[in-house]
Formats: C-alpha cells, sequence, structure tokens
C-alpha cells in the first residue's frame, strides 16, 4: 500500500469525491441510478475481462436476481467506489491503468491461529494477492481456529477469500461504503432484510465513529486526502459548527465513519473454523481524541513491577494485531465452542470509541448549556453582541447537529447490540468474552439515549429562553415607538398650524400672527396630545360614566345600577 504521509493534492491516486468536483458535476449518476438499466453510462469504459476472475463472474450473474449486488460488481471493476470514476475517467491510458492495477492488488492481510491449550497465537502477514491466495490454500494446524484480518480491500482481495472460503458477495457489499441515507436515485442505496432472512447469516457489520483531533485545517485536508487514498469509502464528518472559547480556533474535530465486518464459517467435521475480519485502513494525520483509548487492562501497582508492552498506536491494523497477541488462554479455549470471540478485541476497540464519542458529545451539550446560561460572557464571535438572542440561535443551531445525529448513533449501537448479543435460547448458560462486552455495550446504548434526552430538553429551554428574549425585545421595540409617537403627536399640529399661517404671501405680515400661532398651535397640540393618551381618555370616559351613573341616580333613587 502506497505511504499517505506525503500525498498531495496533485496525486491522482488520491479521490476525494466531496472536495474536488462541483456540486453540478455530482448531481449526475456516472455508474447509472437506481433505476437504469444496463448498459449504464461509463460501463463499458471500466469493463475487465472476468476470464480469470470467477468470483466476480458470480457477483455480476445475480446482478440481476440482487440488483444492490450490482454495485459490488462495478466497485470490483473501478477498483473503488464507482463514484470516484470521474475522477479518473480523465487520465492518460498507462497512468489510468497504473492506478486501477495498484488499487485491484492492494494486499494488507494478517492471518491468526488460535490454537485450543497454546497461550499465543500464530501471526502470518501477507502483502500480495499471491501470498493470499497461498496461505488460503494452507489447512491451520489440528485443533486451531484461523482468522483472517483485512485492512480495508480490493479486488484481488475479495476475489481470493470470496471464491477459497465461498463467501456470500453480500458480506463485502455491507463493507464498502458509509452512507447513513441515500438520495431517491443512489445506485449505493443498501435496503434492510427481514429478520427471518437475515438472522442466521455467518456474518454481521459493524459501524461506528472515530474521533479525531485535528491541530490546523491543513492537517485536516491532509487526513480528507488520507481517506482518499482508501479503497473503501470514508469521509470525515468535521464538527466545525461547535467551537468554544477553550478550543484552539484553528483546531477542528472530526468523526470518522468506520465499518468493521465478521464473517464466520463454524468448524464442521473436516473442516476447521474459520473468521474474516475486515476493518477499515487508519488515517494516521492528526490525533485520536483525548489521544485515543485506554488499555484493556489495569495498570500494574508498585507492588507488581513485572515488564508490560503498550499498544504502538500507530493505526488500527497495528493496535489490533496487538491486542490479538494478548489473548487470554481462556478466551483461546472460548473460540472453539463461539467462533465469534475471535473478533472480541476489535470489538472492545469499537466499544472504546463509542465511550470517547459519547464523553465528546458530552462535552459539546454541556458548552452549549453554559452558553445558554452565560450568553453575555460565553461569546463566540469575541465581540460585542447588542442583541443576546443571536447567541441563542447560535446555540440552537449547534444542538440542532446533535439532535440530528445523535438518533442514527443510537441506531448504531442497537443494531451491533443486535449482532452481537442475540436473545439467549432457552437453557443456554455458557459465558464467554464476548457475552462479558454485554453490558459494556449496555452502558454505551444508556448514554446515548441520555445524550438525546439531553439535547431535547436543551432545545426546550433554549427555545423558551429565545422567545422570552425575544418577547422583552419587543416591548422595549414598543416603547420607542410609543415616544415617536408622542413626537409625533406634538409636532404634526405645530407644522400643520405653521403650514396653515405661511400661506399669505407676505412675509412681513407674519410678524403680528406670531403670538397668534403660539396661541392657537399650543392649545390644538395639548387638546390633540390628551386625545391620542390612552391613560387620559381611559381618565375621561371613567369620569364621564360615574357622571351618567350619578345623574340616573338622582333621576330614579330607588334604581340600582349593576356593575
Amino acid at each position: 500500500m502506497p505511504n499517505m504521509h506525503d500525498e498531495d493534492e496533485s496525486d491522482p491516486n488520491c479521490l476525494i469525491p466531496d472536495g474536488r468536483l462541483g456540486k453540478e458535476r455530482f448531481k449526475e449518476y456516472f455508474n447509472g441510478d437506481v433505476y437504469d438499466g444496463p448498459p449504464f453510462r461509463y460501463e463499458q469504459d471500466w469493463e475487465i475481462d472476468t476470464a480469470t476472475l470467477p468470483y466476480l463472474q458470480h457477483v455480476k450473474s445475480l446482478s440481476a436476481a440482487w440488483p444492490h449486488l450490482r454495485y459490488l460488481a462495478q466497485w470490483m471493476e473501478v477498483t473503488t467506489s464507482p463514484n470516484k470514476w470521474q475522477l479518473i475517467k480523465d487520465l492518460q491510458p498507462a497512468q489510468l491503468s497504473s492506478i486501477r492495477r495498484e488499487r485491484a492488488r492492494r494486499t494488507n492481510v494478517a492471518s491468526v491461529d488460535f490454537i485450543s491449550g497454546q497461550p499465543a497465537p500464530i501471526i502470518n502477514y501477507m502483502n500480495t494477492p499471491e501470498s493470499l491466495a497461498q496461505c488460503l490454500d494452507q489447512q491451520a494446524v489440528p485443533g486451531a481456529s484461523r482468522l483472517y484480518i483485512v485492512e480495508d480491500l480490493s479486488r484481488d482481495v475479495i476475489e481470493h477469500l470470496g471464491s477459497k472460503l465461498d463467501i456470500d458477495p453480500l458480506f463485502f457489499r455491507e463493507h464498502i461504503n458509509d452512507f447513513t441515507w441515500y438520495n431517491t436515485r443512489d445506485p449505493w442505496v443498501e435496503l434492510p432484510d427481514l429478520d427471518i432472512v437475515s438472522r442466521d447469516r455467518p456474518y454481521f457489520r459493524l459501524t461506528y465513529n472515530q474521533p479525531r483531533y485535528f491541530r490546523t485545517q491543513e492537517s485536516f485536508n491532509k487526513a480528507q486526502k488520507q481517506a482518499g487514498m482508501f479503497n473503501v469509502l470514508r469521509r470525515l464528518d468535521a464538527d466545525d459548527e461547535h467551537e468554544s472559547q477553550f478550543d484552539e480556533k484553528s483546531a477542528i474535530v472530526a468523526l470518522v465513519r468506520s465499518k468493521a465486518s465478521l464473517w464466520i464459517r463454524p468448524a464442521k467435521t473436516g473442516q476447521q473454523a474459520v473468521g474474516v475480519l475486515l476493518i477499515d485502513p487508519s488515517i494516521t494525520e492528526g490525533y485520536p481524541l483525548w489521544r485515543g483509548y485506554r488499555p484493556f487492562k489495569n495498570s500494574p501497582t508498585p507492588k507488581n513491577r513485572t515488564g508490560y508492552e503498550v499498544p504502538p498506536k500507530t493505526n488500527l491494523f497495528e493496535d489490533l494485531i496487538f491486542w490479538v497477541r494478548q489473548t487470554s488462554q481462556q478466551d483461546i479455549d472460548a473460540i472453539e465452542n463461539n467462533p465469534r470471540a475471535m473478533a472480541f478485541r476489535i470489538l472492545e476497540i469499537i466499544c472504546a470509541e463509542w465511550l470517547t464519542l459519547s464523553r465528546y458529545v458530552t462535552a459539546r451539550l454541556g458548552q452549549i448549556e453554559w452558553e445558554i446560561e452565560s450568553p453575555k460572557w460565553f461569546d463566540i464571535q469575541k465581540q460585542e453582541l447588542q442583541r443576546e438572542s443571536i447567541n441563542f440561535n447560535m446555540s440552537l443551531k449547534k444542538l440542532h447537529t446533535w439532535r440530528r445525529r445523535l438518533p442514527i448513533y443510537r441506531a448504531m449501537v442497537a443494531d451491533t447490540r443486535t449482532m452481537l448479543f442475540p436473545d439467549s435460547k432457552p437453557g443456554s448458560k455458557h459465558q464467554d468474552c464476548i457475552d462479558d462486552l454485554k453490558k459494556d455495550f449496555t452502558i454505551v446504548a444508556d448514554h446515548i439515549q441520555d445524550l438525546l434526552s439531553r439535547a431535547e430538553r436543551i432545545a426546550a429551554v433554549a427555545t423558551a429562553v429565545a422567545a422570552i428574549e425575544e418577547s422583552r425585545r419587543a416591548v422595549e421595540q414598543n416603547k420607542t415607538l410609543g415616544r415617536l409617537t408622542y413626537l409625533a403627536v406634538i409636532f404634526a399640529p405645530l407644522s400643520f398650524v405653521s403650514s396653515f399661517f405661511s400661506m399669505s404671501t407676505n412675509v412681513s405680515e407674519l410678524t403680528g400672527t406670531i403670538w397668534v400661532y403660539f396661541c392657537v398651535a399650543i392649545p390644538v397640540s395639548l387638546l390633540v396630545y390628551l386625545i391620542v393618551d390612552k391613560n387620559w381618555t381611559n381618565s375621561l370616559q371613567v369620569v364621564y360614566d360615574r357622571a351618567k351613573e350619578a345623574k340616573e341616580k338622582l333621576k330614579n333613587p330607588n334604581l340600582s345600577v349593576d356593575k
């Protein structure tokens, strides 16, 4: 795999579909929309000879009955997400061929043999499709369960794994994209299956988010370019709407959409248990938020100063291999009864990432609450705000982001729990390392549900505070308008009288009428003011009503006026 640390924007192999092209071009579907039938717009340009690719032939043959597999066939032929074809289709033929060949052959796989009764697993690495094929043809040692850990995916890796292990193509299809919702024409849509269809599948997919910290915009841009080097489609959601006074103004926290997929073939007569674990390549630019998860073991005490190892924290693949090496004898023995236990370490990492994310959302919601409580002090823009309602609107904008995202996170965690912890069979009392994680994922689910409820409560409070603030502003504006009305009442009669007396064409004659002006203008202004003034008119009305009532009583002393 090429080094992703030195990519620049001119690298034709750095495919960033969300950043390099205009919005108008992305309205087009270069691989056909979901309602189109073959041939598709560019299909003949990217088609390859499948004579030596039996698994790809199989996937293409299934596309008529299972249309969602059409996208996997296109992915394998393009050698990456088909919507990235528009970024490379105009390259020189030799350069285009080189890029597609490199992506098609990309291989970073580790085979892990868990041997019951042996304290440490045996790990081998494969960096070429040929070495992977050779490893797949070799049986593990007797009594061992083998797990293939695959970083990223490529056409050749899918071809060898799929054909030699007889894997359902949907396993690969569900791993290659990261969309959380779809437009009505998207050909990459993934529709849910009925539970009666999917419950007995030997594979499942787990989605999660990795929070990552970048000191500068430049660092974030480099991370996006690294994601553009992946074959699978993975993107970074920049959380740049949630800056606070305690953040570095140039820093960005991004949430990396991630997946991990596990396929299991249980042990049978004459066959050993085999698993395939697909994980994402890592973005090495920036830092894991708060330096990442804690080690999955307690720190040694002063009296127990035995040697200990620490995870490399370089990328997910190396971290996972490190923790796999730490697998206990008890957990290795558990694989014989529950092959899913081979994925125990990646499940720990996923759960830890969810806990980090929940802490991050907790911090952001706390900052939003603080802004609402002290809007003048918590001035995001660092400027004098004449209207505090601006701060409330900013807080509501930040809050709506989490109100939109948290239900998605809740659904991700719920799906993970359903996959990992199905309903227990009656009479089953066996407990292994996977079951031990149930409480941790329950804690994650409860945290996210609490955060969603908290976001709703904050939204209600912020809306109420904003409404009260706007009402107060409206009252002040009405008072101001009232003052202007009084001024108009005073000066309008003056202006009228002045205009009336200025109708004379002889200006010298006006000197004798100045006193007349004041004698007329002032009483007229006072009269108009008294008529307009609500308090005076109300008082006058009360006096009039009382006088009328007194008059009626004088005429008829026995008359009782009902008030």
